[in-house]
């Protein structure tokens, strides 16, 4: 199983969609929560390449984006892939 992180805010609608899914589908992640780690923000700017908004996901370290991908992703059958360490995780990040 590929290593799932998200980074979250506990306000925030999109992230409960995205962690829902995530949880729906039996996924293991490691939540970052904003709100509680601040500091943990210039983190996350960084590795989504200048990305604010929350949630910012990533399978394997790739960086997939919000809780838009990641359901677009479901849609289109690509995302159990990536999840499952098989699918193209490393082409998203660039």
């Amino acid at each position: 199983m590929a290593k799932v992180e998200i980074y979250t805010t506990p306000f925030c609608p999109y992230c409960w969609r995205a962690k829902r899914l995530l949880q729906r589908k039996g996924v293991a992640f490691t939540e970052i929560d904003l709100w509680h780690e601040p500091d943990r923000r210039a983190e996350m700017l960084a590795r989504a390449e200048g990305r604010h908004t929350v949630p910012q996901i990533f399978i394997d370290g790739a960086a997939i984006g919000g809780c838009d991908e990641l359901r677009a992703l479901e849609a289109a059958g690509e995302l159990d892939a990536l999840l499952a360490g098989t699918g193209p995780a490393q082409e998203r990040s660039a």
